[in-house]
């Protein structure tokens, strides 16, 4: 019944949290990167009393204030600056002020100006990058909102990780809806990146959300959303236009007489999506394999073969696991694959977000250098 503790924390685009040795680690080297100005000044004043006059120390010097600048305010900017023209202004006046002497006081003068421009101008930068971060997480609250943790009776937790550092949002998509019908979940992954296939999301899930509400059978929805992407890819030109497409899978959970408690059934339709995985209360786990594989939403034209919604038996205690390509083709430095149905067999967690959360945390250790595929997890457990 392990994998509790750090494995409970919310769903949502998270930062891995690095262990204590490595925080200690960058932490420590935080500390000397904000003294190595002062250390520079410091070593530089040394180097020229302790060597002959033909040597100089004006690198040390001039290095202080630039290495200062992107790290520093702009009051220890500047003063990082005036430390240093007056260090260089002692030791080297004290060989009088011949022309290598004044040409190395006003080097370090004009690189200590120098430095203020920069520190003014990373400022602005660091403010625009703050400003295109928050709204890169009100992109993702709007387009990925986090679903209630409890929606008619079910247990319900959503993870988005993004492969990109400081990324939030990209071509993995979920989306979970409470209808008439039963609870209705999304999983999927469309074509192509950036902002193209941010947009892409966007249509898929705003289709899925009203033909969730309005289709009687899930089949309904799988054509919906087929017909929507039909549509954005009319809008589209060249190549975006001709290889649109998304992958997903689609599933329902009818209510029962329990609203969603006891023994009962999940519909699946997959679109050419990784299979989903149930896990048991007893730690059994089951691969859903569609008996009929079927094209990827967006691919009508190559073929038509009308959706069959799977039943498949959700007993009390069970947790339906659904996530995109970037969980089952995670590699590690040889190449080997993160095999969630291997990783997972036996295993028996608290809750959907303490799976969640171990997975992750799993995913990323097995990766090391991080992950190469953003990562879409979705998971829903019967009481």
């Amino acid at each position: 019944m392990g994998q509790r503790g750090g494995a409970e924390r919310h769903g949502g685009p998270a930062r891995p949290v690095p262990p204590p040795a490595e925080a200690a680690r960058v932490s420590y080297a935080r500390a000397f990167v904000r003294a190595l100005p002062a250390l520079l000044i410091v070593g530089g004043v040394l180097y020229d009393y302790l060597t002959p006059p033909a040597f100089t120390a004006v690198p040390f010097f001039t290095a202080a204030p630039l290495v200062a600048a992107p790290l520093a305010s702009l009051g220890g900017t500047v003063a990082t600056g005036a430390v240093a023209f007056v260090a260089v202004l002692v030791v080297r006046s004290r060989y009088g002020l011949d022309v290598d002497t004044v040409t190395e006081i006003v080097t370090v003068a004009t690189v200590s100006v120098l430095a203020v421009g920069i520190n003014r101008l990373a400022r602005r930068t660091g403010a625009r990058l703050a400003s295109a971060r928050e709204i890169a997480e009100a992109a993702q609250r709007a387009v990925l909102p986090q679903p209630p943790e409890r929606i008619g009776g079910f247990d319900i937790a959503a993870r988005y990780e993004a492969a990109q550092a400081d990324a939030f949002i990209g071509g993995d998509l979920y989306a979970v809806q409470d209808s008439p019908h039963g609870v209705r979940l999304v999983v999927g992954d469309v074509r192509g990146k950036g902002m193209g296939a941010v947009g892409t999301v966007a249509v898929v899930i705003g289709a899925f959300r009203e033909a969730a509400e309005q289709e009687p059978t899930l089949e309904g929805v799988a054509r919906r959303l087929e017909r929507a992407l039909d549509r954005e890819a009319a809008r589209r030109q060249g190549i975006e236009r001709e290889e649109g497409f998304a992958t997903a899978v689609l599933a329902e959970l009818p209510y029962g007489a329990g609203h969603g408690d006891g023994d009962g059934v999940v519909r699946i339709v997959n679109r050419g999506h990784p299979s989903p995985l149930l896990l048991h209360a007893d730690g059994s786990l089951r691969v859903l394999d569609a008996r009929r594989p079927a094209l990827p939403l967006g691919m009508d034209d190559l073929g038509d073969w009308p959706d069959r919604a799977e039943e498949i038996a959700f007993p009390g205690g069970a947790t339906l696991l659904l996530h995109t390509d970037g969980l089952s083709e995670a590699r590690d430095e040889r190449g080997a694959f993160y095999d969630p149905a291997e990783r997972l067999s036996g295993r028996v967690f608290s809750g959907p977000r303490a799976l969640l959360g171990v997975l992750t945390d799993e995913v990323r250790r097995h990766t090391g250098a991080g992950l190469t595929d953003d990562m879409a997890l979705l998971a829903v457990r019967r009481p």
